[in-house]
């Protein structure tokens, strides 16, 4: 039986379980944007105390590794990977879009879970009723014509904090959306799954995976004489 804690910090919202055995037996949200930076090693602490666990006590930490926020992910797979290192623990990375997925895999479906970027354009991939990916992550801009193909051969979930700002867009009959967030109780059985067959990264060089390069704002005010 392995005992995970479970980070993610992707979207606006910060979320902390801990799983045994692919379980979730305790966990913790918190839902007002930007706060990932102050909140994510507190949400560690309650999630831990309320089982009277230690970060010693756990077999591994696992993070969603993106893509999504920049900042968010920088902070989670700090926090991740500070709390492996000093507990000497292995460090467990999963996708924000599988732990999506994962949440929405019904047999019936094709889920396509989609991560908000900007305007029209979300972080999305594809996957089969039975969970398997069909296709790349990508950042993809949506029209009209997004997902034809799959929209033809039967229904379709878009599912995540960018499929509603989609749904005027993509009005085919086979389409339907669901907004929803990565969160960390449902990494459990993907992190199960990933300690029991040992897939762990390397503390030294992990980085999240952004898919797009961060691109800094300026304030007009700070422009304007």
């Amino acid at each position: 039986m392995a005992r995970i804690l479970l980070i993610e910090t992707s979207t606006a919202v910060l979320s902390v379980a801990l799983s045994e055995n692919g379980t979730v037996v305790a966990s913790r949200e918190c839902r007002e944007p930007r706060l990932q930076a102050s909140l994510t090693a507190p949400l560690v602490k309650e999630v831990l105390d309320s089982k009277g666990l230690a970060v010693r006590d756990c077999d591994a930490i696992c993070v969603g590794k993106g893509p999504g926020s920049y900042t968010g992910l920088r902070v989670g797979v700090s926090t991740a990977k500070g709390l492996a290192f000093g507990a000497g623990l292995p460090l467990i990375a999963i996708g924000s879009l599988d732990i999506l997925a994962q949440a929405a895999i019904d047999g019936n479906h094709t889920v396509i879970p989609m991560i908000d970027a900007r305007r029209m354009e979300v972080y999305t991939a594809v996957f089969s009723p039975a969970g398997e990916q069909l296709s790349p992550v990508e950042a993809k801009i949506i029209g009209p014509d997004s997902f034809a193909d799959y929209l033809e051969k039967g229904p379709v979930l878009f599912i995540g904090d960018g499929a509603l700002k989609c749904k005027d867009v993509i009005t085919h009959p086979n389409a339907s959306f669901r907004e929803a967030w990565p969160l960390a109780s449902n990494m459990a059985p993907l992190a199960e799954k990933a300690f029991n067959e040992g897939r762990f990264e390397d503390l030294a060089y992990f980085e999240p995976f952004y898919l797009k390069d961060f691109v800094a704002t300026v304030s007009r005010k700070s422009i304007l004489p």
